[in-house]
């Protein structure tokens, strides 16, 4: 029963998350659920599992996300990552938008970027790379 609340939980959060619902908010909800399912009282479980260990992730990588964030703000600024989808697609052509976000994150990784740092730094880059191919956002 254990293992089915938590993949239940699990379940519903990709579920709220496929529909466009925060997982900040929800991520919560649906660990109180699976403590819950598990016989577990729900406020110690809240405050003493969920949020120590939220905490302690935090923690951990607080430092990585907010550089991560504040590269790709740059990159966005300065228009680095508009030049770079335009080079991409002379490249490739409009048709392999997906495949250049893909290779531009796998030459980011291969080359040494930490992979949170990766995330922040080629979103904008695929924001503007598909809106020159006419990809949908949805």
């Amino acid at each position: 029963m254990e293992v089915l609340g938590i993949i239940l939980s699990l379940f519903l959060l990709m579920f709220m998350a496929y529909r466009g619902f925060s997982v900040i908010l929800f991520a919560p909800v649906f660990a109180l659920l699976a403590a819950s399912l598990q016989g577990l009282s729900i406020m110690p479980s809240y405050t003493e599992l969920f949020m120590g260990k939220a905490v302690a992730y935090v923690k951990a990588f607080f430092p990585v996300f907010m550089l991560g964030a504040v590269f790709g703000k740059v990159m966005e600024d300065t228009g680095l990552s508009r030049s770079i989808s335009h080079a991409i697609i002379e490249s490739l052509g409009e048709k392999h938008a997906v495949l250049a976000v893909v290779l531009s994150c796998a030459i980011l990784v291969y080359g040494g970027v930490s992979l949170f740092v990766v995330v922040f730094a080629v979103y904008p880059f695929a924001a503007s790379l598909f809106k020159e191919a006419n990809v949908p956002n949805d």
